[in-house]
């Protein structure tokens, strides 16, 4: 505690008032001049100082501690010799936390001092506890924002390939989610498409969903074959029990379309259905469903695949459910029949019909982030 006050006699008095209570270590400053110097010396917890003081009047010094950092917080008590409501009331207005006529009882000193102290110990430990999380979160964005940009290298550039032509839009959540995705072409030049979403959010799903994704890119599943979207994902679902992988498991769509035939097989494993849009407009949007399980979920599972023609032309959309499950303000949902009438119109001008979705979306929820992955690709097939 530091007492600012001119009279020695008040110093020695409370002084002596303080002198058996543990855990109070008193200061003493006459000089109401060097009263802030002292306190930067001192460092005090609570501040009890006198209203009349020949050189700094005491309301002066109580506006000169409060616009100061280093003492913007700490408690100020203010000695009286007078009871003046007007006095209380100004000192009050500029900063005072406490209000005493002088010389008050030695209980009631020592509980005040005790009190206000405690308050301005346990609000530097909130703020250091504040500080600390503060600091604890932004090494989880940065490393966040470290797995998103891994996850984006990791995905194919837009391109034409064999006879597609291949585009997306991926913009990862706050929190990043297990979205990855990716095309290439098989031996007999057949395009294999995917998309799989990990459940959950942040580093530890990313890192499974790009785990998964290595392993169909690279085809590095044993004894399976890649032209089979039931195999692969029969395949998958062997190799990534969700007991061993802190019991997450995923969703995915696979795709494989033989240009030469227009033929396109697919599975689903608990995934959105793809949407194909057939070149001529006026053609309701086809839904490529299935009835296939999460991947990881259940051991030994089998997954059928379906097979359909494909007129040239067609858009095929694969996307993740964070591009359609979107929350209005009002807590209501968008409907996915709108996001279906959405992508089946055919774009105008620059913009694609991936960049009017996110415009879309952005503009129902009324933000500019995600609360999911936004995850989506669109394939035009020759």
């Amino acid at each position: 505690m530091l007492l600012v006050d001119d009279q020695p006699i008040i110093g020695e008095a409370v002084r002596r008032m303080l002198a058996a209570e543990e855990g109070i270590a008193f200061h003493y400053c006459r000089d109401a001049a060097a009263a802030l110097e002292m306190a930067a010396s001192v460092g005090p917890t609570v501040i009890l100082q006198d209203l009349v003081m020949p050189q700094i009047e005491g309301l002066e010094l109580v506006r000169r501690f409060r616009a100061d950092d280093r003492f913007r917080d700490v408690p100020i008590i203010v000695l009286s010799t007078k009871e003046e409501a007007a006095v209380k009331a100004e000192a009050f207005s500029l900063g005072a936390n406490d209000y005493i006529v002088k010389l008050p009882d030695r209980l009631e000193l020592v509980a005040r001092v005790r009190h206000h102290s405690r308050g301005f110990v346990a609000l530097i430990e909130r703020n250091e506890a504040f500080a600390a999380l503060q600091a604890s979160q932004q090494v989880l964005a940065n490393d966040l924002a470290s797995a998103a940009r891994y996850v984006r290298s990791l995905l194919p550039t837009p391109q034409q390939i064999g006879t597609a032509t291949a585009d997306w839009r991926f913009i990862p959540s706050a929190e990043l989610g297990g979205d990855a995705f990716g095309y290439h072409l098989l031996s007999d030049g057949s395009l294999a498409m995917y998309l799989l979403d990990v459940c959950g959010h942040g580093v530890g799903a990313a890192l499974l969903s790009v785990s998964a994704l290595n392993a169909i890119r690279s085809e590095a599943l044993p004894q399976t074959d890649f032209h089979d979207p039931g195999a692969v994902l029969a395949a998958l679902n062997r190799a990534f029990p969700m007991e061993r992988q802190n019991d997450m498991f995923f969703t995915i769509w696979y795709g494989v379309y033989d240009g030469s035939t227009r033929k396109l097989r697919w599975a689903g494993g608990g995934h959105p259905p793809a949407v194909l849009i057939a070149p001529e407009g006026d053609a309701p949007a086809r839904l490529l469903d299935s009835d296939g399980p999460l991947i990881g979920a259940v051991d030994g599972l089998e997954f059928s695949s379906a097979e359909t023609e494909i007129p040239a032309g067609s858009r095929l959309f694969i996307y993740s459910d964070g591009a359609f499950e979107i929350s209005r303000p009002d807590g209501s949902m968008w409907a996915f029949d709108e996001f279906l009438r959405l992508i089946s119109l055919p774009a105008a001008g620059p913009e694609s019909t991936m960049d009017l979705l996110v415009s879309h979306v952005r503009a129902i929820s009324e933000r500019d982030d995600f609360n999911d992955d936004f995850s989506m690709v669109e394939m035009v097939l020759g």
